[in-house]
């Protein structure tokens, strides 16, 4: 009995659609932006196995409600084993040479080569993934015979089947939505904001009545969070630049709200502007508003290099908006950064134009991966044209910024997509770990904009389009960083780039999505052109960069 309830779970195995799946895998184990280890190779390789073999089974259904004619006997016998034969062929072929392009990949970013295919890792790991797909498709189709079961009795069987696949959807979205996906949303947040108000590692409240939390600031130490802290805390004071520059210098100021400082976005942007003013940040040369990644974490190594330019000269601001890791606020928070990009700069902005233009910093946006997402939506075009501000710096955008799109849709004829060229240089330029924003046929005008992109990086280049056209840049001639053997699959690529997502944030420095202080450095000249400024000031930041001043050349996490 248990063997049959078994048997009917599992139900008919088909082998032309397994053969679709095989093709998929095959597809899969081209390189795409991020090298892969064997396990993450079988794990994608098991999922786009399951995907095709779904969509054989698919196209049959649809083959059989059109009435079409179908093989049967030897007939079907003869075809199967015309495709079977070449496509294992295939198969075996380009898992062989899996490891050639893997290796290609590792050496274009610097990384060991694998020393081994590990075939058996990436099969056994793809057959575990593909059952279990399978096995819990078997599942979902027994549902929807047992609900289109009791339908039967009270409808016809065309409208048994819509009604009852409506109805399968409407639990499934039910259960992962409502159940499961709320719960881990809010536990995810709770576990965060539990994990902010641990600090026995953190920093002390600092002495200096100057700085953020400290017993004079407006700004209560408890609330900050840790990456807040760690912000205040680190970076180059006066002595740190003076023994740069050969000048005297000043602390720089850094201002930072953390999410548990005020219940509100709008609480919290003018919490951030009245400790702006206590601190005389408008009377810097420089202030950046700054929009921090998921978790709240401001990266040190684009901080810190444009302080030293500055000569200390210069204030930084920024509000927290998350618990969440960067892609995770992305898809569960998607307005919360946004909110609070945008209240910032409106509070910040708007006082700053109540200054003489003659008397008041000059004011840059910037933001790293999620907050260059919502730096960018809140610098609109009020302040783009109604007393506009210097510039903006945005390292890293992801896919869905819309600002982002919009430039990258103006590159000019014959440029990469992944380092495009916009107009003639003098309102936006573009950087990279091979290029610092220097080159333009016209020069800056009274305006600078930089985004900084790599051309591995796949939060930057991932293409939702994927699933059925090949993205732009995959019609260009591959970059630097870029494997000469990519190539484009309906659907396989989709999931190879969603994978590289989740792998870039691990990528060597310079690669991927691990920004560093080396090319921020370029680009930071280049949008705030700092004064008396030379090309051996740029060589002994750099190197002052290698040797690790404040961790800025470390990556961290987003």
């Amino acid at each position: 009995m248990m063997l049959k309830m078994v048997i009917r779970v599992i139900g008919s195995f088909s082998l032309p659609c397994f053969l679709l799946g095989l093709l998929f895998f095959a597809a899969s184990l081209t390189p795409s932006l991020i090298p892969r280890g064997p396990e993450i190779q079988g794990l994608l390789g098991g999922v786009v196995t399951a995907i095709g073999y779904l969509l054989g089974q698919i196209i049959a259904v649809l083959w059989r409600a059109a009435d079409l004619p179908v093989l049967k006997g030897r007939a079907a016998q003869i075809v199967i084993t015309i495709f079977t034969i070449p496509l294992i062929a295939m198969f075996f072929w380009v898992l062989w040479f899996s490891l050639v392009w893997q290796n290609d990949l590792r050496e274009k970013m610097t990384m060991e080569p694998a020393d081994a295919l590990h075939l058996m890792t990436i099969l056994w790991v793809a057959a575990a993934t593909f059952a279990l797909a399978y096995f819990l498709g078997r599942l979902i189709a027994a549902l929807f015979r047992i609900i289109r079961a009791r339908l039967y009795w009270i409808m016809p069987k065309r409208r048994a089947n819509v009604l009852g696949f409506v109805l399968v959807v409407l639990v499934l979205f039910v259960v992962s939505r409502d159940g499961i996906f709320d719960r881990v949303v809010v536990g995810l947040d709770k576990s965060y904001e539990t994990a902010q108000q641990l600090f026995e590692d953190a920093p002390a409240k600092p002495l200096d009545p100057r700085m953020t939390g400290s017993a004079e600031s407006l700004i209560d130490w408890g609330g900050i969070g840790q990456p807040g802290r760690d912000f205040i805390m680190s970076g180059p004071n006066a002595n740190d630049i003076a023994q740069f520059t050969g000048r005297d210098a000043l602390d720089p100021i850094r201002v930072y709200v953390g999410r548990a400082n005020a219940e509100t976005a709008q609480e919290r942007a003018e919490m951030a502007l009245a400790e702006l003013k206590r601190q005389g940040a408008f009377e810097r040369e420089v202030l950046i508003v700054a929009s921090p990644t998921g978790t709240g974490w401001m990266d040190p190594g684009s901080h810190d290099p444009v302080e030293y330019m500055h000569n200390g000269d210069i204030a930084t601001v920024a509000a927290q908006y998350s618990y969440l890791q960067s892609p995770l606020a992305l898809i569960l928070e998607t307005n919360t950064g946004l909110d609070q990009a945008t209240a910032l700069q409106d509070a910040v902005h708007g006082y700053w134009k109540t200054l003489p233009a003659d008397d008041r910093p000059r004011l840059y946006a910037h933001g790293l991966s999620l907050g260059a997402w919502s730096s960018m939506y809140a610098t609109n075009l009020f302040r783009l044209l109604d007393d506009p501000i210097s510039g903006a710096f945005w390292a890293g955008p992801p896919f869905p910024s819309t600002f982002w799109n919009y430039v990258q849709s103006q590159r000019a004829d014959g440029t990469p997509w992944v380092l495009p060229t916009i107009g003639n240089g003098s309102l936006v330029r573009y950087a990279s770990n091979i290029r610092d924003a220097s080159e333009g046929t016209a020069d800056w005008g009274g305006m600078r904009i930089v985004f900084l992109q790599y051309s591995s990086d796949p939060v930057v280049f991932y293409d939702p389009r994927s699933i059925w056209r090949a993205p732009p840049w995959m019609l260009d001639p591959p970059s630097e960083d870029m494997s000469e053997h990519l190539i484009f699959m309906p659907v396989v690529t989709q999931f190879q780039l969603a994978l590289d997502m989740a792998l870039s944030f691990g990528a060597p420095a310079g690669h991927g999505h691990a920004y560093y202080a080396q090319d921020y450095i370029g680009p930071w000249i280049q949008v705030t052109n700092p004064t008396g400024w030379s090309r051996e000031d740029t060589r002994r930041l750099k190197l002052l960069c290698d040797n690790g001043f404040q961790n800025g050349c470390q990556k961290d996490t987003l």
